[in-house]
């Protein structure tokens, strides 16, 4: 697929994934929308790439629905339409990047640039790690237009910050920086806005260096702890370490700590 309206590139095992709609504050987009889905797949299925950036061109990350569009492609609240013809158009829209990612098990940074409000604050929480610029602004902004959150907010925010705070962000739609939001857990880090994407960029290397198996399965674990009780976690747990035990960079791993020298991690 060419992409219009989004940004693409990997080097050194990092994809990065820039929106690219500057002009209306990278708000979604039928295109946007179907490139961001497709550049995800695209990460999962190519083994060069071992961790994904995400980011916002301009002063924005996301600013969710266009809520200025004209026309049903630019997925405005549209009203105009019935129940009927609403019922799918989450599902076969915006769901389609959440969809995406419940595949990707590589580590998915977001660099948070800007604003991040609405659906576009939903974005940021489904990143793994998320780093902001220090102008960045977020907001459970949905209240104010009268709707509820529609792209996984409601079922993402509370585990990030709690169920009490995750009310109040939701209920009053309070706009709110990237300070408070590190100081209520939100975020990984806060960094200068000159350097954010160096920081980012730098962490994201970081991950791509280890290895890759294990940073996978990791991730896999993590995410179906949070639904298992226990003992079924220990398992699952037993069965991942099955499984990197018998890669070559379980191997390289212990060799590089006796020869005191920096691991090469291939990825088998």
């Amino acid at each position: 697929m060419d992409y219009e309206a989004i940004l693409f590139e990997v080097s050194d095992h990092v994809a990065t994934i820039t929106l690219n709609r500057p002009e209306r504050m990278n708000a979604f987009s039928e295109a946007l929308l179907t490139e961001w889905a497709d550049a995800i797949m695209r990460c999962q299925d190519d083994d060069d790439v071992r961790v994904v950036l995400i980011t916002g061109a301009g002063r924005a990350f996301c600013a969710g629905a266009d809520l200025k569009a004209q026309g049903d492609d630019d997925y405005a609240l549209q009203q105009h339409r019935g129940p009927g013809e609403r019922r799918n158009s989450l599902r076969y829209s915006v769901h389609r990047v959440p969809q995406a990612l419940e595949y990707l098990d590589k580590p998915y940074i977001a660099a948070v640039n800007g604003a991040a409000v609405g659906a576009g604050m939903d974005m940021v929480s489904m990143a793994d790690i998320r780093i902001a610029s220090d102008q960045a602004r977020f907001g459970m902004s949905y209240v104010n237009v009268a709707l509820i959150p529609g792209d996984g907010g409601a079922w993402l925010l509370p585990r990030l910050v709690g169920k009490q705070k995750a009310f109040d962000l939701i209920w009053n739609g309070t706009i709110f920086g990237a300070d408070e939001a590190l100081e209520m857990g939100y975020l990984f880090k806060v960094v200068p806005h000159e350097s954010l994407m160096e920081e980012a960029r730098a962490y994201a290397e970081k991950l791509a260096a280890g290895p890759p198996i294990a940073i996978q399965l990791a991730k896999q674990l993590v995410r179906r702890s949070e639904t298992l009780p226990f003992m079924e976690a220990l398992n699952a747990a037993q069965h991942a370490m099955t499984i990197v035990q018998s890669t070559e960079d379980s191997k390289e791993g212990p060799q590089a700590f006796r020869e005191k020298r920096a691991p090469n991690f291939t990825g088998h």
